[in-house]
């Protein structure tokens, strides 16, 4: 058997997995069976149950484990089982659960060649499940659980858990429990773990008002009743490390068990980024004095001697270093001395307290914000200090490990982001966390030897519930997670919690939801967000997320009663609360616009607006009230509507509306799609040089239908004529009667269309003595060659996603992959293996290459949209390369510009967009070659302007492909 193989699993023959009630960890595959076979460990019988054994000398971290497996068995089963310690009392079936070395009945099984623990013996948080035949004389079988350390047998218990059906979500999101009458364990079932990033964990921040309003109702303060309930969940998530709430707390003097507690259930507990030596910055109090160690040493070295001793018997990860009062830079140039001295003087500290050297005590140093200018300028820690490397706060990842930093003996991790304060805008109420934009970035860090700590803000851990378990279960074993798994974790999640009926409707509304608050979070959109005039923009975005609340208000309604609060708060809350955001801004901005050009339903769309903004108070005080009988109260107290810079409005804020006033009368409106002024203001700024009103180009494979408006300004209705001035022209509606606004739909009648660009007129009359004169232009072309494969210029533009491409060119082992659900749009592409290697011969860098027919000629500019990646490693940055036909490829760097504008711009947008000119000689056939020079490049669509690409958020769909 291979040891290195981090998880064996191996079932008897003829194995099949239940679907109605099978369970499984997730991800993994089950070693549990309702139906017993010969040789399976019977959990839970017809009348008994198998009994459970642990040593009353074993951790409190797996005596603790033990007992709510107990709970766990009976609420599954219906019956409880008999904890022992007596290994003579177990008799016929049992689970052995036990550590090495603290076990005397696991150290006597191992000497007596019963089992086999050298796959994890002496590794960190390993564990092992077996089932034994006869382990003892009155044994008939048993589940053996083993752990390596003082969290692996809990670890071993918790995976049993909920393979049985015990999700680790019952309690945080009332996950109900899958009920069985019989519940066995597979013979031949063979579970070896071990994790492959050594600290795991969460930070709880930002915590107030939605978590610190929660816990005041519910708990009075942050206590060990509290944080039992965190500690558990973290357990049951195989994850060990947590900095604690911080705001306007303190872990160690809130509630003094506190530490006691996370030290007795097996959690390693740390300060944040800038609380080092164990202390909670609540506790620096005024009487203090200045926290500044150049003038105030006296009383900063007591005070963090103090830490360090009051928790130097629990298991603690301790922070160095320093940073200013309240989180902000310690001081206006970087004093590198002072802190090279500070770090000294808290190692001494720590050596003096743990009496032994400061090496062998666990620290780290977190490089957030200017203390990683701090280590660029040369600062340098111990070696055996594990530098915490970290994202902007926004999910970028700044800087990983040069190849000579991968030789210390610290190692390396990441702090990462699911919640933020701080610009250039907050965001903190709900989940906007692509899994997949996770993965990108965390396996960059593995790959990059980030693998000692991971720890991620997750602000008020609830409604973070989705990202924190992808981020935990890929720390514990990125491999088990590659790229090609993504669109499967949703599912595996969803079939966990729900069932494997819905699970994929399921998944599509997790990955649709988080993927659309992604892209543009809610507390930085706007009226102005996505276009109201192009590629029908606002509407289309609006449709997509109102089309996923009706799926999941739909799949709601279907739920068993004691499913429906889970579904609410994991499923159906995020969906429709995105959606209701996202609706209301698109009422405002028609209202606005509306109001701006005279129509006179423009103050229908306020009231809509009003209504949304009614909806999204209504659903808060749902999840207030009515969710789980009131459990929740508080955790939607952030405001999330009215920001009008970074920080969030004190309540949320209806945005600005238009009251518009029309006049009691009948006039006429015309409103052309693509312009913002309606006639008869004057569209000469919209269309320089024409002066007059014009639809978009039509061509035969762009969009087939235009639209013009024709609307009210008054409050009486009247009358309007439409007139065409060629038959190619067709008009859905040559009349009508107009009382707020009726739409014209143009389209082309190419049978009658000459070949070439032909040009005609739409001539409208209503009240009053003119009429509306808009211009139609369409362009006929030849036939595109039979063999023809790719993509075709229309609407003045072509529009590719990254993965559609037409050919590619490996480098040696470095190729091109797909990295499934990544972007705003499809998907992405980035190259494979990532590593530190920089192609600077373009002749041997791999690409990407796209096939588009043109019509156009001339000057064109083409868009390359990529992730917005930070430069993390060393060299000369994020460069691409890119050519059309056999042009000499122009070379950029995408991160070329890094001042703090391009920044903000880049993690709003969520995406860097680089411009490169080019000239097309002739119309046809034409290669558009993208070549990737540095690692950590990821693409996500290109678009070619050929001289008809209107201003959007999100740009043009996709082009029309052959």
């Amino acid at each position: 058997m291979n040891r290195k193989i981090s998880r064996l699993v191996f079932a008897v023959a003829g194995f099949f997995m239940l679907v109605s009630n099978s369970c499984f960890a997730l991800g993994e595959k089950s070693y549990i069976s309702q139906t017993r076979q010969a040789g399976d460990v019977v959990l839970v019988g017809a009348n008994s149950t198998a009994s459970l054994y642990v040593d009353t000398g074993d951790y409190a971290s797996v005596q603790r484990a033990v007992g709510n497996l107990q709970k766990d068995i009976e609420s599954i089963g219906g019956k409880k089982p008999v904890i022992t310690n007596d290994a003579l009392a177990l008799k016929g079936q049992a689970v052995i659960v036990g550590t090495i070395g603290k076990s005397k009945l696991i150290d006597q099984l191992i000497a007596a060649h019963k089992i086999d623990v050298s796959g994890i013996a002496n590794q960190w948080d390993a564990y092992q499940l077996v089932t034994v035949q006869n382990p003892l004389p009155d044994v008939a079988q048993a589940l053996v659980i083993i752990g390596a350390n003082k969290r692996g047998g809990a670890y071993g218990v918790y995976d049993l858990s909920e393979q049985i059906g015990v999700s680790p979500w019952y309690w945080w999101a009332d996950v109900p429990l899958k009920k069985k009458s019989s519940i066995a364990i597979r013979k031949n079932t063979l579970v070896q773990e071990i994790p492959k990033i050594k600290y795991r964990g969460i930070f709880l921040n930002d915590e107030a008002p939605a978590l610190t309003n929660w816990v005041a109702k519910n708990y009075g303060n942050y206590n060990q009743q509290f944080y039992g309930k965190v500690f558990e969940l973290l357990l049951r998530l195989k994850a060990n490390y947590l900095w604690p709430a911080m705001w306007n707390n303190a872990f160690n003097v809130d509630d003094e068990q506190n530490r006691f507690l996370a030290d007795e259930v097996g959690i390693i507990m740390g300060t944040s980024h800038h609380e080092p030596m164990m202390r909670a910055h609540k506790e620096w109090t005024a009487e203090n004095g200045k926290w500044d160690y150049q003038s105030n040493k006296a009383k900063l070295y007591p005070f963090w001697e103090g830490g360090v001793a009051r928790n130097k018997n629990q298991e603690s990860l301790i922070t160095i270093g320093m940073r200013g009062d309240g989180d902000e830079p310690m001081s206006e140039s970087e004093n590198i001395s002072l802190l090279e001295n500070i770090v000294k003087d808290q190692r001494q500290i720590i050596s003096k307290v743990y009496a032994k050297p400061a090496t062998e005590v666990p620290q780290v140093w977190a490089l957030y914000k200017e203390v990683q200018a701090y280590y660029e300028k040369g600062m340098r820690v111990p070696d055996d200090v594990t530098l915490l490397w970290c994202d902007d706060n926004w999910g970028n990842i700044r800087r990983l490990p040069k190849p000579e930093e991968r030789k210390r003996a610290g190692g390396a991790g990441v702090y990462y982001h699911f919640d933020y304060v701080g610009g250039p805008r907050s965001y903190r109420w709900i989940n906007t966390n692509s899994i997949a934009k996770v993965w990108e970035q965390m396996d960059l860090a593995y790959q990059f030897d980030a693998r000692q700590i991971w720890i991620v803000n997750v602000g008020d851990l609830k409604p973070m519930e989705y990202p924190i378990e992808f981020f935990l279960r890929m720390a514990w074993n990125p491999e088990k997670w590659p790229k090609e798994r993504l669109p499967e974790f949703g599912k595996l999640w969803a079939e966990r919690e729900f069932g494997a009926e819905h699970a994929e409707e399921i998944a599509t509304l997790m990955t649709g939801y988080s993927r659309h608050n992604y892209r543009r979070k809610p507390e930085l959109q706007d009226a102005t967000t996505y276009s109201q005039l192009h590629y029908d923009e606002a509407d289309r975005v609006t449709a997509e997320i109102r089309d996923l609340r009706s799926r999941a208000e739909a799949l709601y309604a279907k739920m068993p009663a004691e499913y429906k609060d889970a579904f609410f708060q994991l499923v159906l809350h995020p969906v429709k609360a995105s959606a209701i955001v996202t609706e209301m801004y698109n009422m405002v901005g028609k209202n606005r616009l509306y109001a701006r050009q005279g129509r006179s339903n423009a103050n229908d769309y306020a009231a809509q607006a009003r209504a949304l903004f009614k909806a999204d108070a209504d659903l808060q005080r749902q999840y207030d009230t009515e969710l789980s009988g009131g459990k929740w109260q508080h955790f939607m107290d952030q405001t999330h509507i009215g920001y009008i810079h970074w920080d969030q409005p004190a309540a949320n804020t209806m945005p600005l509306l238009y009251d518009l006033q029309p006049h009691n009368g009948a006039d006429m409106g015309v409103a052309v799609e693509d312009i913002e002024p309606a006639w008869p203001q004057n569209a000469a700024s919209v269309w320089p040089h024409q002066g007059n009103y014009q639809l978009a180009r039509f061509d035969p494979f762009g969009k087939q239908q235009r639209t013009i408006t024709v609307f009210n300004k008054g409050t009486k209705p009247f009358k309007y004529t439409a007139k065409a001035s060629a038959p190619w022209i067709v008009l859905s509606d040559s009349s009508g009667q107009v009382v707020g606004s009726q739409t014209i739909k143009v389209s082309i009648d190419w049978s009658k269309l000459p070949m070439g660009k032909v040009e005609g007129m739409v001539d409208i009359k209503g009240t009053g003595w003119g009429s509306a004169n808009i211009k139609v232009s369409a362009l006929n072309v030849a036939p595109l060659p039979q063999d023809f494969k790719g993509f075709v210029e229309s609407d003045g533009n072509v529009t590719i996603e990254a993965e559609h491409y037409s050919n590619s060119r490996n480098a040696g082992q470095f190729s091109w992959q797909k990295i499934p659900e990544h972007g705003r749009h499809l998907s992405s592409m980035a190259v494979f293996p990532r590593s530190d290697r920089h192609f600077t011969d373009l002749s041997q860098a791999p690409y990407l290459e796209y096939t588009a027919y043109l019509y156009s000629t001339g000057d064109v500019s083409i868009d390359s949209i990529f992730a917005p990646s930070l430069p993390f490693a060393e060299g000369p940055g994020l460069r691409f390369a890119i050519a059309v036909d056999d042009e000499k490829p122009q070379v950029f760097n995408i991160v070329k510009d890094m001042s703090l504008k391009a920044w903000e711009e880049s993690v709003k947008d969520e995406m860097r967009k680089i411009t490169s000119r080019h000239h097309i000689a002739k119309a046809g056939l034409h290669r558009i070659r993208l070549y990737s020079l540095d690692a950590g490049l990821t693409l996500e669509r290109i678009v070619m302007n050929t001289g008809g690409l209107f201003a959007s958020y999100l740009g043009p769909k996709e082009s029309t492909r052959k």
